[in-house]
């Protein structure tokens, strides 16, 4: 086994670096290695000459700067990261995991992959997704469904299922998703990763392919948190490029919160009652250890966060309707080869969005009826309304207390097919997770206990709107209380 083997953070890297232990090439070579076979089949392009020729000049930097690693100006440098496949990286296919982007090229790198590159950082490939990011199990790619990394017949969560994969098997020390009902936080926290949601607008999306664009946030995932902020200072702050970036600037990393005192709110309308025995076990434990370190865990009142499920899977597919509009094998997306022979403008068009998956063509569906004349007042615009409501209701809860807690999911990581004949029972599992999106505020997913088949649990914190850093502070704290230094 290698010693890279043991390689778990970005502190551990850069001191190997600056010993002369590793050297940028030898690493990258060695984590092309793990992801070539492609075992979870969490890849979808491997970006190989790219990532040598990025080793390369990691490689230069550290000898222009003594063998030294300059932490102000590279504070990635030589670290192995993935991107989700619908982050665009510039001459590097982006797919969304669909065979309507199944030969697309991106002409220009996302704002996040251009930032976390200027900082050092390697792009070893792009990794798999649900399509187009639409679900939660990452069973519905184009290219397959990932594999759990230690439970090969579970799913990984999704969409970002790909990312938290590859980063728990080692195939590449963090990597970036997605999150637009929980996609960062569900794979985080069923393959014992660290995935983190930012307020809404910190970082760019400039350069992600949409799904709902009031919803969808990138952020990180990592084996460790002090990983995570360190990749969310790289890419947090203002954008020009992107209508919703806000005017703050990029998250400034990590500290430790003092644990006596801190108040830690429990939603009494989210309680465990709903979750499986070893998740309502692992969370009855956390607020057992909380009280232990002095914390004060009180309820708090969330009313209207009973009709987020309802909410989102309104909004979302609304808005994953207009966006997804464009892809028609005319303006954009792969054109099917039976459209030669279409007989109208309509049928053209219906062959080309057969090219669509189930899920995505269900959303669509979905969403086309609720914008449609004479719905769209009953559906979208009622679901804005009681979206509103819901994050006056977090907000109202977080004036109280530092932040909130509760599950992730519902239950560890399920088996794969277990749900896919289960819309419905599908979209439930994102319970505690799309009332964040909706509100657009901070939310993270740490590994807190395994149940008795090994799987991981994870619990979610969430905290005020552009209060990020303090809520990486919060976690820290968590997982000293945990038994555990998370960094």
């Amino acid at each position: 086994m290698s010693k890279l083997d043991s390689l778990k953070s970005i502190r551990q890297l850069h001191q190997a670096y600056e010993s002369g232990e590793w050297t940028p090439t030898a690493v990258t070579q060695h984590f092309l290695d793990q992801a070539r076979p492609n075992r979870l089949n969490a890849w979808i392009t491997l970006c190989e000459q790219r990532a040598l020729n990025q080793a390369s000049l990691a490689e230069e930097v550290l000898k222009l700067n003594g063998g030294k690693v300059p932490r102000a100006t590279h504070p990635l440098l030589g670290v192995p990261m993935g991107i989700k496949d619908n982050l665009a990286v510039e001459g590097v296919r982006m797919t969304c995991a669909s065979r309507m982007l199944e030969s697309y090229i991106a002409p220009y790198s996302a704002t996040v992959v251009e930032r976390l590159e200027s900082a050092g950082a390697i792009t070893l490939g792009k990794l798999n997704l649900d399509e187009f990011a639409m679900g939660g199990s990452n069973e519905n790619s184009a290219f397959g469904r990932v594999l759990h990394p230690t439970h090969p017949d579970r799913i990984p969560g999704g969409s970002s299922g790909g990312s938290a994969a590859a980063v728990a098997a080692g195939e590449c020390l963090v990597a970036l998703g997605s999150d637009t009902g929980g996609s960062i936080r569900l794979p985080a926290s069923y393959c014992g990763v660290f995935g983190v949601k930012p307020t809404y607008g910190r970082v760019s999306r400039s350069g992600l392919v949409a799904f709902a664009s009031s919803l969808d946030q990138v952020g990180p995932l990592a084996r460790s948190l002090d990983d995570a902020a360190q990749v969310l200072a790289v890419i947090s702050g203002h954008d020009p490029l992107e209508s919703t970036s806000l005017g703050l600037p990029p998250i400034a990393g990590m500290g430790e919160a003092e644990m006596k005192g801190l108040r830690v709110g429990v939603p009494q309308e989210l309680s465990w009652l709903g979750a499986a025995p070893s998740v309502r076990e692992a969370m009855e434990s956390c607020v057992e250890a909380l009280r232990s370190a002095g914390a004060e865990v009180i309820p708090v009142s969330l009313p209207r966060v009973k009709h987020s499920i309802a909410v989102y899977y309104v909004v979302a597919v609304s808005e994953a309707s207009s966006n997804l509009s464009r892809f028609d094998g005319v303006r954009y997306g792969s054109r099917s080869p039976h459209a030669v022979s279409a007989r109208s403008l309509e049928e053209f068009h219906s062959v080309n969005r057969s090219l669509f998956g189930a899920e995505v063509k269900r959303r669509i569906l979905l969403g086309t009826f609720s914008l449609s004349s004479g719905y769209s007042d009953e559906y979208f615009l009622r679901a804005a309304k009681v979206r509103a409501l819901i994050a006056d209701d977090l907000d109202s809860a977080l004036s109280s207390v530092d932040c909130i807690l509760s599950p992730v999911a519902p239950t560890p990581a399920f088996r794969a097919g277990e749900k896919t004949k289960d819309p419905l029972e599908m979209y439930l599992n994102d319970l505690y997770t799309v009332p964040a999106n909706l509100a657009g505020i901070p939310a993270l997913s740490l590994p807190w206990s395994r149940d008795a088949d090994g799987l991981s649990i994870g619990v979610q914190l969430m905290g005020r709107s552009g209060a990020d850093d303090q809520l990486l502070s919060i976690a820290r704290s968590f997982g000293r209380v945990r038994g555990e230094d998370l960094v």
